[in-house]
């Protein structure tokens, strides 16, 4: 799907359809939950899924801070784009509850609470970065954007293979309909905005290569991230997921022809993860 500027694709964002209805939502058969097994090694996974999708809020702050966050129609977009991403934290925390699990009241907060000092501090350096460069950054942000959006949803879909509890799947089913439409929208805007000069093309592509770490890298501790990634795609298969469904489709942006950052940093987080399963077995 091509768009010919921002604002067609905003609106083709605006007539899609929530997935995540007040009517789907009521009838998730939390009372099956219990009645199927799931491995406990996929606990913390979904609880870094429930927590990076709660700093959506976070995330939507700091953009506003740069002429990306100023744009009228990324803006728009960001606005339901927080409300929906808020939805599927709340409703894997859920999950975890009816599963059996420990999760306190005050989990959002704690969460927040949470973040190391110095991701606030290299937060407001890249806003002051962002700044000096201007708008020409946007192309580098949405970039950034379409790879999160799309390893954050092939993450789901990995679980959901990997776990295979029907009512989870039932569950992250809807939640993959609405990350799609987030990558379609931030595929298409950084596809026009790379479009629009090399420059924008040379700088978003430096970003990337430098600085692109998986989604939750530096909120949360790190050995959490490396878990997350170890358990979904640690494996042969699991590279090669990522591989096909991830960088293959980034490398189809402007610019980005031949990138393989993500796979790399995905491999290289799996094989480190066998290497100290090795050494604690032998």
């Amino acid at each position: 799907m091509r768009f010919e500027t921002k604002q067609d694709v905003l609106n083709w964002f605006e007539k899609q359809t929530r997935a995540l209805t007040p009517e789907f939502i009521s009838e998730i058969p939390w009372a099956n939950v219990k009645k199927y097994r799931i491995d406990k090694k996929f606990i913390p996974v979904i609880e870094y899924m429930r927590d990076i999708e709660i700093l959506t809020d976070m995330y939507h702050k700091e953009l506003l801070r740069t002429p990306t966050g100023k744009d009228k129609v990324i803006g728009k977009f960001m606005e339901r784009w927080g409300v929906e991403e808020t939805t599927h934290g709340e409703l894997l925390n859920r999950f975890l509850i009816e599963a059996g699990f420990d999760s306190e009241e005050t989990w959002k907060e704690d969460i927040l609470n949470s973040i190391p000092t110095h991701y606030h501090l290299y937060a407001r350096a890249l806003t002051t970065l962002t700044n000096c460069v201007g708008r020409s950054f946007t192309a580098a942000h949405m970039a950034f954007g379409t790879i999160n959006e799309l390893s954050t949803t092939q993450g789901y879909r990995r679980l959901m293979k990997l776990a295979n509890h029907p009512v989870l799947t039932h569950i992250l089913q809807g939640i993959i309909c609405e990350e799609s439409v987030h990558t379609n929208f931030y595929r298409s805007i950084a596809r026009l905005e790379l479009n629009k000069s090399d420059f924008s093309q040379k700088i978003a592509r430096f970003v990337v290569e430098k600085f692109w770490k998986p989604v939750g890298t530096g909120t949360r501790p790190q050995n959490l991230t490396d878990n997350t990634i170890a358990v979904l795609f640690g494996d042969k298969d699991g590279i090669e997921w990522v591989d096909r469904l991830v960088t293959k489709k980034i490398q189809l942006l402007p610019g980005f022809e031949g990138l393989t950052k993500i796979t790399d940093q995905i491999a290289e987080i799996g094989n480190e993860s066998r290497r100290r399963t090795f050494l604690q077995t032998t």
